[in-house]
C-alpha cells in the first residue's frame, strides 16, 4: 500500500494521523517536511489534490505567519508559496497521500476518508478520546 504522510513529529495531530495509518496495518512513507520540504510543484499538487486553496494550506499558529505579513489578503498564491517554501513550518500538516486521494488530516480522523484498509483495532487519540472501537469501527 503506497501511503505518504508529510509529518511533523512535534505535532499531536500529525502523530495521531500517523498512528491511524499504522492502525490500518499500513507502514507509510514518512516525510519530515521540516527537514525535507516538498518542492514547489509537489506542494502545489498536494494543495490542489486536497481541494484547498494555498491560503487554506498555510499554518498560522506557532509560525512566523504574522511577522511575515501573510494575513495581507492582497498577497498572491505565488507569494504565499514562496513563504511556505522558505519557512516550511508554514505548511499545514499533515498532508496524507494514498491511492484514494490527498487530504490535509485536520482533524486526524480525516485520514480515514482515504485509507483503503479498515482499522485493525481500538484507537485512542493522544488526548484519550476514543476514535476507533475494539472491532475497528469509528466511534460517533
Amino acid at each position: 500500500m503506497d501511503v505518504t504522510i508529510y509529518h511533523n513529529p512535534q505535532c499531536g495531530t500529525s502523530r495521531n494521523t500517523l498512528a491511524l495509518i499504522r492502525n490500518a496495518g499500513v507502514e507509510p512513507t514518512v516525510v519530515d517536511y521540516l527537514a525535507t520540504p516538498p518542492s514547489r510543484a509537489v506542494l502545489q499538487d498536494l494543495i490542489a489534490k486536497a481541494g484547498l486553496t494555498v491560503r487554506q494550506a498555510i499554518r498560522q499558529k506557532g509560525t512566523p505567519y504574522a511577522e511575515l505579513g501573510l494575513a495581507d489578503a492582497t498577497l498572491s498564491d505565488d507569494a504565499l508559496l514562496d513563504a511556505m517554501l522558505a519557512h516550511p513550518i508554514l505548511i499545514n500538516r499533515p498532508f496524507v497521500v494514498t491511492p484514494f486521494g490527498v487530504r490535509l488530516s485536520r482533524p486526524s480522523e480525516v485520514v480515514l476518508e482515504i485509507l483503503p484498509l479498515p482499522q485493525k483495532g481500538p484507537f485512542h487519540k493522544e488526548d484519550g478520546e476514543l476514535l476507533i472501537d475494539a472491532e475497528g469501527n469509528r466511534v460517533a
